[in-house]
This record gives C-alpha cells, structure tokens and sequence, in this order.
C-alpha cells in the first residue's frame, strides 16, 4: 500500500511540475530566438550607420552625381560608345601576329 502511494504522490508532483517546466523551457527557446534576431538586427544597424557615414561624405555625394551623368559648371561631358566592340577588336588584333 505505500508503494501504491509513492508512485500516486510522484505521479502527482510530476503532474504538478509538468506545465511550469513546459513553460520554462519553451521561454528559453523563445528567449534564444529573440537574441538571435537582436543580434541581426544590431548588426544590420551597424552596417547602416557605417554606410550613412559614408553617403554623407562630399566625395560619395560627388561619385553619386558623376554616376548619376551630372556634371560640374564650366564641364563637358562627353560620351563615349562602343567600348565592348573596340575592346573585342583590340584584343583580337593582339593575339593575331
């Protein structure tokens, strides 16, 4: 008959801690997940600050509008075409002896 009502009290006690061990251990998970997405999140943070540093520089704003086709006062901007075909023919003319 005890042993009949230790393994009801254990069955009990584990009955008992079974929900709050459950939770503890899905929070855990929960948790890992979160630092991980902080983490990226910082680190995607960094990078653009570090690139918002450099936008805001005078040298990235003048490349931008360089790229962009602009030009400066009292500047020509001249065009250039058919590079790939030139480059295609001069190294054709170099391999030929």
């Amino acid at each position: 008959m005890r042993l009949v009502g230790a393994v009801l009290v254990v069955c009990v006690v584990a009955t008992l801690y079974y929900r709050p061990l459950a939770s503890y251990l899905e929070t855990r998970r929960e948790l890992a997940a979160r630092q991980a997405e902080v983490a990226a999140l910082e680190a995607t943070r960094d990078a653009l600050e570090r690139r918002l540093a450099f936008s805001t520089s005078l040298e990235a704003a003048q490349r931008e509008a360089r790229r962009m086709g602009w030009v400066r006062p009292n500047e020509r901007l001249f065009v250039v075409k058919g590079i790939p075909a030139w480059r295609k023919a001069r190294a054709q003319a170099a391999v030929k002896p």
